[in-house]
């Protein structure tokens, strides 16, 4: 090698000096806790975290107990969860919740009985003690907008070591999880979780639609859904904004479908929630009125990027179902994205229903990074990981739920 000497040599010197300078100066990620902070941010992510901090996240939220914080580095707003590793919270921010806990709820809503259900409550027993042991819930969530489904947008990862660091810096006895993970929606970060060693847990099944105009407009299923909503004489609008008793009525059927119906690990939104996401568009209302104005169905639909989601959706089952207000619901956010040009992501659940509208299903992943772990907890997650792979997938599949 050359020795830096002659009259080049100090010009050299001075790039290297300044490249590092440059290296050594660029911005860390910044965890942010206070919530006039927070607020003070001016992104969408900020103002949601600043509230949920500020009023509770309780009263907005009945069965979430986290405490919000906003992540910043560089152009990225990121909500971030923290968890104490309680137990018996809605699945969004409890692992436990949403593999034990629901898996148990199904039992009853599918009316599953004798000695397939012994067995299935005998396994649930085994991972419910397995799961503690880890302590899956003590664990930070990342990029988690407290949805169904909280897409992830047009981000695809890049940044992902330098925030997953910071995290366990911050949060060394804790998991850090990412959900809502596939290789339709989010390609891109799902391998960037991979290459950096999350751990991937197999989670749901999720129905999603690529080409509106291809996949779904002309299906039979649409063209009665479409006839429904004709019929019913409701009209729909997009919600610039919500009344007080809009809010109220909107948490109070999607109360009725998610907790009358289904689990009580799904989130217990309450009118103030539905304010909120109103409010900062974390949430876009799709609505059908009745000539009184009173809302009979709604779809509360989450946009990231070039896909839509719906983790609100709400319908008025007091009426009779031939008003096909479920089928109305639902038409309402796939209109949207017909409309819009987006992908549909239709979230899990009502597999033949979905899939006779278009909808293709695909396996989502929630990723777990353990690596600054014990070895306990990070053979159990990976022991976890692998039973799902080799069980949960092929039934999902086969089921198709």
């Amino acid at each position: 090698m050359l020795p830096l000497q002659g009259r080049g040599a100090l010009p050299l010197l001075e790039i290297c000096v300044t490249f590092q300078s440059q290296f050594d100066a660029a911005p860390r990620p910044e965890l942010v806790v206070d919530p006039a902070a927070m607020a003070a941010d001016g992104s969408q992510a900020g103002a949601f975290m600043a509230t949920l901090s500020d009023e509770g996240i309780a009263a907005h939220i009945a069965n979430v107990s986290s405490q919000p914080i906003l992540l910043r580095h560089g152009r990225l707003r990121l909500p971030v969860l923290v968890e104490s590793g309680a137990y018996g919270d809605s699945y969004m921010t409890a692992p436990h919740s949403a593999y034990v806990l629901y898996a148990r709820d199904e039992l009853d809503i599918m009316g599953i009985s004798g000695a397939s259900r012994a067995a299935a409550s005998a396994g649930l027993a085994v991972l419910d003690r397995a799961l503690r042991a880890i302590q899956v819930n003590r664990a930070v969530h990342l990029d988690n907008w407290l949805l169904s489904t909280s897409l992830h947008g047009d981000w695809a990862g890049k940044e992902l070591t330098a925030l997953r660091e910071e995290l366990t810096t911050a949060y060394p006895d804790r998991f850090i999880i990412m959900r809502t993970l596939d290789g339709v929606t989010s390609p891109d970060l799902l391998e960037a979780a991979r290459a950096d060693g999350w751990t991937l847990l197999p989670a749901r099944q999720v129905w999603i639609t690529q080409d509106m105009e291809a996949q779904w407009k002309r299906r039979s299923h649409v063209k009665r859904d479409r006839s429904a909503l004709r019929k019913s004489g409701l009209s729909v609008e997009l919600a610039r904004e919500l009344s007080g008793a809009d809010c109220e009525r909107i948490a109070q059927l999607y109360h009725s479908l998610y907790h009358g119906r289904y689990s009580g690990m799904n989130p217990r939104y309450t009118a103030r929630f539905v304010e909120l996401a109103a409010r900062l568009g974390v949430l876009r209302f799709r609505v059908a009125r009745s000539n009184d104005g009173r809302i009979m169905a709604a779809s509360g639909m989450r946009v990231a990027g070039n896909i839509v989601t719906v983790p609100m959706i709400a319908y008025d089952m007091d009426r009779p179902q031939e008003e096909a207000l479920y089928r109305i619901a639902s038409y309402l956010s796939a209109d949207y994205a017909h409309e819009e040009g987006l992908i549909h992501h239709g979230s899990s659940g009502a597999g033949t229903f979905k899939s006779n509208r278009g909808a293709k299903g695909v396996i989502e992943y929630m990723a777990v990074y353990a690596g600054h772990l014990p070895s306990t907890r990070r053979t159990g997650l990976s022991a976890f990981a692998a039973v799902l792979e080799r069980t949960m997938v092929p039934t999902l599949r086969r089921q198709g739920w």
